[in-house]
Formats: C-alpha cells, sequence, structure tokens
C-alpha cells in the first residue's frame, strides 16, 4: 500500500451536484429551487424562527411574572465581620483599605458587609451598605458603621 494509492471505500463518497447546467443534466431550468418565491432567490436565508410575517409566537403569548431589568440591579461584593478581624484596632476601614487587603478583589466595587460571625475589634467602617445585625456588632465593641 501507497499512499498515493489511497482511496476511500466504494460507496463512500459522492459526486458534486452540478445544478443550473441546462436541462439535459437533470437539474436544469429553477436549478432544483422550484418556481419563485423567497427560498428560489439567491441570497435567501429565513430564520428558524421566522413565521411568514405573522406575529411571531413569542411576542403572541401574554407575558406573566416579574421581569427584572439587569442592568439596574446593583451588585455588592459582600463581606463579613468576622472577616474584619485582620484589622488593627481603632483603625478606619474603608473600600480602598480593602481592596489593598485583597478581601474585595474588583476596583470600583459596592461593599455590603454582613452579620455573620464575631467582630473582636473596634473599627470604624465605611461601606455603600450594612445589614442590620452587621451594624449592632460594630457599635456594640465601640466602633462606628458609616454608609458613604
Amino acid at each position: 500500500m501507497k499512499l498515493n494509492e489511497l482511496k476511500p471505500a466504494p460507496g463512500a463518497t459522492r459526486k458534486r451536484k452540478r445544478v443550473g447546467r441546462g436541462n439535459g443534466s437533470g437539474k436544469g431550468g429553477t436549478a432544483g429551487r422550484g418556481h419563485k418565491g423567497q427560498k428560489s432567490r439567491s441570497g435567501s436565508s429565513i430564520p428558524a424562527w421566522f413565521e411568514g410575517g405573522q406575529m411571531p409566537l413569542v411576542r403572541r403569548v401574554p407575558k406573566r411574572g416579574p421581569r427584572r431589568i439587569a442592568h439596574k440591579r446593583l451588585n455588592y461584593d459582600v463581606i463579613n465581620i468576622k472577616t474584619l478581624n485582620i484589622f488593627e484596632d481603632e483603625l478606619e476601614v474603608n473600600p480602598e483599605l480593602l481592596r489593598e487587603a485583597g478581601i474585595v478583589k474588583r476596583k470600583n466595587a459596592l461593599i455590603k458587609i454582613l452579620g455573620d460571625g464575631q467582630l473582636d475589634k473596634r473599627l470604624k467602617v465605611r461601606a455603600h451598605r450594612f445589614s442590620k445585625s452587621a451594624i449592632e456588632k460594630i457599635e456594640a465593641n465601640g466602633g462606628t458603621a458609616e454608609v458613604i
């Protein structure tokens, strides 16, 4: 066996369909596209969901339930109270400090402090949002929770 002698198995390949080469070829005239209509034209491609100009199904069916607008939703980076124990006592914790410490990854992230865990330090915490339990735990240690 030589590379130049390799052939596909018998019946594995077919000849290319040559359309529009005269009536004697069997695919002359309309080239197998039928007569007239959108699909007979060159360059025609109709999306699978197109219903011929009829009002599409997705627009005919009634819409139910809440439809949130995702681009208006504010996404907060959530930090628990127990995470703030890494900072020294009497320190002002702000978004820049949290970013430097590697707790917050995103550059202009909105930060929300949640009350999970215990806080052992007296801190002045500045963030965009606080949960009620987080405020209680910060103030119980003599610190302050300030909304930016």
